[in-house]
């Protein structure tokens, strides 16, 4: 079955860094879309980045434009999320998606476009 595991959230104070990763299992991870969305308490999941299959293509929710930078490694089955400058309004539940096999909804910013989800990690960013 697929498993999707996030790790790497925790307490950090603004201007600080994280790096989370998550690493998927049971699915073909090369071929699949990635994201990052965050949800804080009493709002919506919201997108945060997304990386493609086909060529590593990212793409970025503009709060977080030159501060967080999404990877893969599909040797490993692993997509990552570095964090730098964190705000406190960083702060919230991260939880990695990813799509269908070969999907091609490059980017994609609904959560509705994402089949499977990770655990979530918590982030949180003191002022």
């Amino acid at each position: 079955q697929v498993q999707m595991v996030d790790s790497g959230g925790g307490l950090v104070q603004a201007g600080g860094s994280l790096r989370l990763t998550c690493v998927a299992s049971g699915l073909t991870f090369s071929s699949r879309n990635m994201a990052w969305f965050r949800q804080a308490p009493g709002k919506e999941r919201a997108f945060v980045a997304a990386i493609t299959w086909s060529d590593g293509t990212t793409f970025y929710a503009d709060s977080v434009k030159g501060r967080f930078t999404i990877s893969r490694d599909n040797a490993k089955n692993t997509v990552y999320l570095q964090m730098n400058s964190l705000k406190p309004e960083d702060t919230a539940v991260y939880y990695c998606a990813a799509q269908n096999y070969r999907g091609t909804s490059y980017g994609a910013t609904n959560p509705y476009e994402y089949n499977y989800w990770g655990q979530g990690t918590q982030v949180t960013v003191s002022s």
